[in-house]
């Protein structure tokens, strides 16, 4: 029996290490059932399970499975497509993965096979930073190959990658917490802003006051002169009753109107025409008579 540190107990009999896991709240777990006497463990089943898990999980991503990439060529190939496709291999190189670069040839290509082997020697020359030459062109019937390994491994390419991918996501987490806090800081600004302009200026506040008090005086001048009106009109009113009126002449009575014409009886509207009657057709025109030829004339 082994102890849940790892320490030797010794032998024991099931029944006192079924109640060594039961005390110490721990499963008893057959580790050698084929030993003699069998091997069994004090252990929690169910975190050796989990850390199991998690060191299978991490072998596997550690684990790089290194692939051969394939890229095709033409004996004739534009300058634009060929650096495209150098890219490509780039790529695969960087990732750790192996490139294998074949020219195919047509027709009467075959007969010039020192073309496509120049080409892929200037491939290779030109990335000799990132890759080594596993095999040099050989031909292959209408084909010609090269195989470029990478100088990094696969595993080493993917930490790196991994690396640079945590590195761009940190640098835009810290772009972003910087644009927040300079929009944090504006803000303040912004409120701020508008009270102080709503203060009023002292200078400001003085000419105010001083319209004022001008207004409230203009207002009780005009008051003033109304309530003197109206006084001097009240003073009037007496002695305009004590005059005596003069007397009015009588007044003629108007002439009556006189009445008005009746209106004349509208006259009545004259009868309509009657219509024209058609006229009857006219009469067919008589044939004229046949008229005589010279024979007939001569004869007579």
């Amino acid at each position: 029996m082994v102890g849940p540190n790892g320490e030797q107990v010794g032998i024991v009999r099931i029944e006192d290490a079924t109640r060594l896991a039961q005390e110490s709240d721990l499963d008893l777990v057959e580790v050698a059932p084929n030993s003699r006497p069998p091997v069994v463990k004090l252990m929690d089943y169910g975190k050796f399970k989990y850390e199991a898990a998690v060191k299978a999980r991490e072998s596997r991503r550690n684990q790089a499975n290194t692939e051969i990439k394939e890229m095709r060529f033409r004996l004739k190939i534009d300058e634009h497509d060929y650096e495209t496709k150098k890219g490509h291999i780039i790529r695969f190189l960087k990732g750790g993965d192996k490139v294998k670069v074949t020219i195919m040839f047509r027709g009467r290509e075959q007969s010039r096979p020192e073309m496509g082997r120049r080409l892929l020697l200037k491939l290779a020359d030109e990335l000799q930073d990132l890759s080594v030459v596993e095999n040099m062109p050989s031909q292959e019937g209408r084909n010609m190959s090269l195989v470029l390994g990478p100088l990094k491994k696969k595993a080493e390419a993917m930490e790196e990658q991994r690396k640079a991918r945590e590195e761009r996501k940190a640098a835009d987490k810290a772009d972003r917490a910087e644009r927040a806090a300079a929009k944090a800081e504006k803000s303040p600004q912004a409120d701020e802003a508008p009270a102080v302009a709503e203060a009023p200026e002292p200078q400001a506040a003085a000419k105010v006051d001083d319209t004022a008090q001008a207004d409230n005086a203009a207002k009780v001048d005009d008051t003033a002169e109304v309530d003197e009106a109206a006084t001097i009109e009240e003073a009037a009113e007496p002695e305009a009753a004590a005059e005596p009126k003069a007397p009015t002449e009588p007044v003629e009575p108007a002439e009556p109107k006189a009445a008005p014409k009746p209106k004349a009886a509208p006259k009545p509207k004259a009868a309509p025409k009657p219509k024209a009657t058609a006229k009857p057709a006219a009469k067919p025109a008589k044939p004229a008579a046949p008229k005589k030829t010279d024979t007939e004339t001569s004869g007579e």
